[in-house]
């Protein structure tokens, strides 16, 4: 079997255009023409030996092999900045005030932080998990450098969006009667404290449907909310980011319950122009959430 070396610039590419969703974009993004780019795919389509896009309506999706070249691509090109990181700003030092939800305490943070120590070690990072109120209140007065929140409709000055991540009903492992409930009967709830942007938007989509509730367990956590859950007190409603095996996202065919949209995700930075380490830091995150989401 011949080796083959994958080119990192074909690869970034390749990736850029899935995450942006067009190949064109890619290529403005890297400063590319899209005949270059649309050379580098042909190019990363001969060392496979396959095709890792087809057509599907007037865009492109990922084939099979595609979806196992973009895992692998992801992989490489973070290596790769993670060496070039570690190589040239092994000097940078300094102290960076983190703050997130309870959601990625367990699932993008030690990715983050991990990738970071590594090719920053002399840069401290203090981490904060917090809800959205919170976390907006300490970066807009300068307590923390970055938040990783949830979309309240106030927007900080310096924020970037990530994206979207779709809203689920959460039940426990013996859900299955929802469907079947008599809706006459109020649905138990199982929420965070208010204020609480996923109980204020579970309440709303029911009211909005005609359906009962009642607030069956109000807890300070996340991990109360799921300890209650998965004893089966009621449903919650959350991303499908932080479930712990206890708990699952609830199909629509298992339930009559209303139809749910998505939630966006910011990043906020305390700072027009933030430090070297905090842009680096705010990099990273940025690639996680790309990772964890597509």
């Amino acid at each position: 079997m011949r080796r083959v070396t994958f080119d990192l610039d074909v690869l970034r590419s390749f990736v850029a255009g899935v995450e942006l969703g067009s190949f064109a974009k890619a290529a403005e993004r890297l400063g590319r023409s899209t005949s270059a780019v649309s050379a580098q795919l042909k190019k990363l389509e001969d060392q496979v030996g396959t095709p890792v896009l087809r057509k599907s309506g007037r865009g492109m999706v990922l084939t099979e092999t595609g979806e196992t070249m973009l895992s692998y691509a992801r992989r490489l090109l973070e290596l790769n900045d993670e060496a070039a990181a570690a190589l040239h700003g092994v000097e940078l030092e300094g102290w960076v005030r983190l703050g997130l939800q309870e959601d990625f305490g367990e699932t993008l943070l030690p990715e983050v932080l991990g990738r970071f120590a590594r090719a920053h070690p002399k840069v401290r990072i203090e981490a904060r998990i917090a809800r959205n109120v919170e976390l907006l209140d300490r970066v807009t007065s300068g307590r923390l450098d970055l938040a990783l929140a949830w979309d309240t409709g106030t927007v900080s000055p310096h924020a970037e969006r990530l994206g979207d991540a779709p809203l689920l009903w959460i039940g426990g492992p013996d859900a299955d009667g929802l469907r079947t409930r008599d809706r006459s009967e109020p649905l138990p709830l199982v929420m965070l404290e208010a204020p609480c942007l996923m109980r204020t938007a579970a309440i709303t989509a029911l009211d909005h449907a005609g359906m009962p509730w009642r607030i069956a367990f109000t807890s300070a956590s996340l991990a109360g909310t799921w300890a209650a859950v998965a004893a089966g007190l009621g449903v919650s409603l959350r991303t499908p980011f932080g479930l712990p095996p206890s708990v699952r996202a609830l199909a629509p065919h298992e339930t009559s319950l209303p139809a749910l949209g998505t939630l966006g995700l910011y990043l906020h930075r305390a700072d027009a122009e933030p430090s070297p380490a905090v842009e680096r830091l705010a990099n990273i995150i940025a690639q996680q959430w790309q990772g964890l989401h597509l």
